[in-house]
């Protein structure tokens, strides 16, 4: 049962999924939402996407874009493992995520040749998680551990096993209540400048601050059912005495909530890193090329923890206490670092200011970023994502777009969690624009992402000593919509 603590470790990454690789968050305006190539832009969600391109933004003074989206995702394992009661040994578990307002902000200020800009977001996390009835890798654990701890507890003692009714302690005779809940949030706020170095030109440089705010809390309670309590209270009246009292307090200890197993964490996570940014843009005639580089963040989370138990047969478990104040302990610090990140887009306008088109590439090198307990070693490589985008400006007023993003991600058994897990996926963007005034306009967007079922087979299922197979699938849709202004 030591295995399952480092399932409890993996609840500090279990955040809802966004647009981006598996640590960024790339989606940060309603532009992106509906077009999704946005990587060569020179309009105010550039200031993200492509801040060298600001130094060619057409509006001198001060521009800001406000943006509000809303997102829901769900996120299923299908188990099968030979200790669950149910038909065919399998169990649906079902965990929801949300994020219902998740704002960012865009500035940025023209002036000649500089360009002066500010962004404000989730630029990783930004939603919550909860798996209501638990996760199988914990109950299979769980259900593993009471057999075999059990089954070596009764092998020499045959009145006890007449008191439990049975050799060991199966499933059929306990229920467990188990459930997980995560929220975090990386709230990023970066500054920086454009200069636009001739009239071709112009380069990038800025800082972006992170700061990592989480809160994780879960339980499991095996406890057992009301007919073997039952049926060990009639055993225990025919005993004598003498009996009575020897097993009394072990029986009552087993019959109290959670007296199988129990498990309660509630611990509160912040760090901080900063990244720095350079970009490129060169724009000549219809062609917009540019790049942006991200540096890796080195991130470190400390752990405020106001509740770590963990008792097995109704007794303190020295064992699983050690394991989880090594990783969940008051003070102890978590690697997390958001990986170095390579943009690099070019965009085309094929009717002068009517028709644009844009394609994409993002490399996140996670293979050299640091996570809990080195999963990043577990990766096959960084990750890979195309994005294509086309934008039409029907007339003075009204524009639609619509965007396609693939992601492949390097992902191995090993890498995958039930609290952390993830799959290869493309998203579908769409959406318009209004120009209210010549000074403001209104961005609507939505986008859906399919994702990829990832199937996993293991002959040991989470250190169980059985079998277990696993089915990870998701879903995710986004909705926003956004202010532009021009001041």
């Amino acid at each position: 049962m030591k295995k399952l603590t480092l399932l409890l470790i993996t609840v500090a990454v279990s955040f809802l999924a966004q647009a981006g690789g598996l640590l960024h968050n790339t989606n940060q305006s309603i532009a992106w939402q509906r077009m999704m190539a946005r990587g060569a832009t020179n309009e105010i969600d550039g200031v993200f996407t492509n801040p060298a391109g600001s130094a060619f933004i057409d509006h001198e003074g001060w521009s800001l874009s406000i943006n509000i989206q809303s997102a829901s995702q769900s996120r299923d394992v299908l188990t099968t493992f030979p200790l669950f009661p149910q038909e065919d040994h399998t169990r649906l578990y079902e965990g929801t995520a949300s994020a219902p307002v998740r704002a960012s902000l865009h500035t940025v200020y023209k002036r000649d040749k500089w360009a002066f800009s500010g962004f404000f977001g989730f630029v990783g996390g930004g939603g919550k998680c909860n798996f209501s009835s638990g996760l199988p890798s914990f109950d299979a654990q769980v259900m593993a551990g009471i057999y075999s701890k059990t089954a070596a507890m009764l092998a020499p003692q045959p009145l006890l096993k007449n008191i439990v009714g049975g050799d060991a302690v199966t499933p059929d005779m306990y229920g467990i209540n188990s459930a997980m809940k995560g929220r975090q949030y990386i709230y990023g706020l970066q500054m920086g400048a454009a200069y636009q170095i001739n009239k071709h030109w112009s380069a990038f440089a800025g800082l972006r601050m992170n700061y990592f705010d989480g809160n994780y809390r879960g339980h499991v309670d095996a406890t057992l059912g009301e007919a073997v309590k039952q049926r060990a209270n009639a055993a225990m009246a025919t005993l004598t005495p003498e009996q009575q009292a020897a097993y009394a307090p072990m029986i009552t200890a087993l019959a109290q909530e959670g007296g199988l197993t129990h498990i309660a964490l509630d611990c509160h996570q912040t760090g901080w890193g900063v990244t720095p940014i350079l970009g490129a843009n060169y724009k000549v005639g219809p062609l917009t090329l540019a790049a942006k580089y991200e540096f890796k963040t080195s991130l470190s989370i400390e752990n405020d923890t106001k509740q770590l138990e963990a008792t097995a047969m109704g007794q303190a478990s020295e064992e699983l206490e050690q394991a989880m104040q090594a990783s969940y302990g008051h003070g102890v610090n978590t690697p997390s670092d958001l990986p170095a990140v390579l943009y690099v887009a070019a965009g085309y306008e094929i009717l002068p200011k009517k028709l644009r088109a844009a394609v994409e590439y993002h490399f996140y090198d996670d293979k050299h970023a640091h996570m809990a307990n080195d999963k990043q070693k577990y990766l096959t490589h960084g990750t890979h994502e195309v994005l294509l985008g086309l934008e039409w400006d029907i007339n003075r007023i009204f524009t639609v777009s619509a965007g396609f993003q693939n992601t492949d991600y390097g992902l191995s058994d090993a890498y995958q969690t039930h609290t952390s897990f993830s799959c290869d996926s493309y998203s579908i963007g769409f959406g318009g624009a209004v120009n209210l005034t010549k000074k403001i306009r209104l961005n609507l967007g939505y986008f859906w992402t399919t994702y990829k079922d990832y199937h996993r087979t293991e002959a040991d299922y989470f250190g169980t000593t059985l079998p277990g197979s696993d089915t990870y699938s998701r879903t995710n849709r986004v909705f926003g919509a956004a202010i532009d202004f021009k001041f």
